[in-house]
């Protein structure tokens, strides 16, 4: 699934973050833990340069921990990240946050000026919950749909000497690989206007059926597991009632579901990549390896 959705919010704010980077001190990426690969957004290390980055590998309540402790060796081995494993759920750990960007700028520590940062991820990767944990109240817009913030905003966090510049979640303008897009439909990052449900589901049972077979039949209580993507859609809607008449199943209807019950997290802890299985894919499928071909 290609996906080429760049709003023009997100056209603008990435000049507007472009303009805003000479002063800005550390940069908080915040990734979706189930995909951190998908959820980089290269955008973010150009923008960035040489200045420190806290990579949040957010969501952590809903992806596989085995998988997200491999994520978080893999970043903290890159020159200038440091990497933690975060969850909304969990504010007291949010928290610290400030503290842990004072670690990171020494120089600055003995400084009475603020320390600017920004945080920057993917639409509906939780960036602005943790805008609002930080500040203790209610500052930015949140919500289940992607692109809820659409313009650069600052918050200055009372007490704590940092000053934060929320910005929207932005995906970059093209996506080589097929799976990306897919992946990023799958957790919530692409609109539901910008995607096919039934296409997206197909990709995410197949997914299912290779890495976790044991969460869908634990979940929707399957006697056997399903041969393919389609058997474990149609399975999905008998067990959920999507019928039309004849017995047929709505498999439109079936989509929904199964997508709701993956983002909320029922159907269990899941990645949908590993640092492993992520590089085999770019390897095989980037769109300079096209162009070799």
């Amino acid at each position: 699934m290609a996906v080429n959705w760049y709003p023009g919010h997100m056209r603008k704010a990435r000049k507007q973050i472009k303009e805003r980077m000479e002063q800005i001190d550390l940069v908080v990426e915040v990734l979706d833990a189930r995909i951190p690969f998908s959820s980089e957004n290269p955008l973010v290390a150009e923008l960035r340069g040489n200045k420190p980055c806290i990579t949040m590998l957010n969501k952590s309540d809903l992806a596989d921990p085995t998988v997200t402790k491999q994520w978080l060796n893999y970043f903290n081995k890159q020159e200038g990240v440091t990497a933690i494993a975060s969850t909304t759920q969990q504010k007291g750990q949010i928290k610290k946050l400030p503290d842990l960007c004072r670690k990171l700028l020494p120089n600055r520590r003995y400084s009475e000026l603020p320390i600017h940062i920004m945080i920057m991820g993917i639409p509906n990767a939780g960036k602005s919950t943790i805008i609002n944990v930080l500040a203790g109240k209610t500052i930015a817009q949140t919500g289940d749909e992607a692109a809820v913030t659409r313009q650069l905003q600052r918050v200055r966090l009372m007490d704590s000497g940092v000053v934060l510049s929320d910005s929207p979640g932005m995906l970059w303008p093209k996506m080589g690989n097929n799976n990306f897009g897919y992946r990023l439909a799958v957790t919530g990052a692409v609109k539901s206007t910008a995607m096919d449900y039934q296409d997206v589901a197909l990709f995410a049972a197949g997914e299912l059926l290779s890495l976790y077979p044991n969460l869908l039949m634990e979940r929707y209580k399957l006697k056997e597991l399903p041969k393919d993507d389609i058997g474990v859609l149609e399975a999905i809607g008998r067990k959920r009632s999507c019928l039309r008449p004849g017995g047929v199943v709505d498999m439109y209807k079936a989509s929904e579901i199964f997508l709701n019950e993956i983002r909320q997290g029922t159907v269990g802890r899941i990645s949908l990549e590993s640092p492993e299985t992520a590089f085999i894919v770019e390897e095989v499928q980037s769109p300079e390896d096209e162009k070799l071909r």
